[in-house]
């Protein structure tokens, strides 16, 4: 049988195979190149951001080392990435949990109004979600005021840096881990019950080492979500200044040029740390692939 052109002309026998093969492979190229260029748009618009700032920093390097070796920057730094630190793992703790039982439940009203209540931090604007915060962790809030009779104070205190930076993260790490858990195939826990272990025992050595990945990349995506929050922060505790706030703080102080170098300073030591933890995933994720 004679292999014909996109023409409608006619190869003799296998060059008309290896015809059809060439071009064929030449279409999909294309369309993987007009894929390239149109995904590099937003590639290249981040890319275009860290050049301009990073120009305009590099010029004048003795003010930008200046600025990242200040106690003030460090500090701030510091307490960024601990609250977040802290609020993953309130969030592991309490989280994990929650996403199991979601992930194993059957679909129902019920479990369909937990889930649209776990994202609802997604759809609100920062200052709304910090506003809920605000009213629920204040002095004289539900929760706030209880806790303050003890000494837990979250107003312009660190507690309530984290309990902010929690809220807006959670949906990232609850959906990650749920989407993990669903992927477990449940024969595997099925084997380890007929075998004699109970529930809890199952989840330890089965289900959670299979998850491990996704517990991984939640956590990553809820710090990342936590220590890039501002205005639900601000809402509830202005001080102690966080990265955002210290930043907000100098520019509307001091204007442009120190903000702008501790805003380099947080995005060279973000991406390092971010890089880092990205690498780490590779080797979390070879176990539980094979299942």
């Amino acid at each position: 049988m004679k292999a014909e052109t996109l023409s409608g002309d006619r190869l003799p026998g296998d060059k008309g195979v290896l015809w059809w093969k060439e071009h064929r492979g030449w279409h999909m190229d294309r369309c993987i190149v007009w894929f390239c260029i149109m995904g590099a748009v937003i590639v290249g618009i981040t890319v275009l951001a860290l050049a301009n700032i990073a120009m305009k920093e590099l010029a004048d390097p003795a003010h930008l080392f200046k600025v990242a070796m200040s106690s003030e920057v460090i500090g701030s730094i510091l307490l960024t990435f601990g609250a977040g630190a802290n609020a993953v793992l309130l969030l592991v703790i309490f989280g994990t949990p929650l996403a199991y039982v979601l992930a194993r439940s059957s679909p129902s009203r019920f479990k369909g109004a937990v889930e649209s209540i776990v994202d609802i931090p997604l759809i609100l604007p920062h200052t709304v979600a910090g506003l809920l915060v605000y009213l629920l962790f204040m002095r004289r809030g539900w929760l706030g005021a209880p806790l303050s009779e003890i000494g837990l104070a979250f107003e312009d205190a660190y507690p309530g840096t984290v309990v902010a930076m929690l809220f807006v993260a959670s949906p990232f790490f609850i959906n990650t881990m749920r989407e993990g858990f669903e992927k477990v195939p449940t024969h595997l826990e099925n084997v380890a019950r007929t075998l004699g272990a109970g529930t809890f025992t199952t989840f330890r050595t089965v289900t959670l080492p299979l998850s491990l990945r996704h517990m991984f990349n939640g956590a990553i995506l809820a710090w990342g979500r936590a220590i890039g929050e501002f205005a639900a922060v601000i809402m509830i505790a202005y001080y102690p200044f966080i990265i955002s706030t210290l930043i907000y703080y100098s520019f509307t102080t001091d204007g442009i040029h120190t903000s702008r170098s501790i805003a380099f300073v947080v995005i060279v030591v973000s991406f390092a740390v971010f890089y880092l933890l990205r690498r780490m995933t590779r080797y979390l994720g070879r176990y539980d692939d094979r299942v």
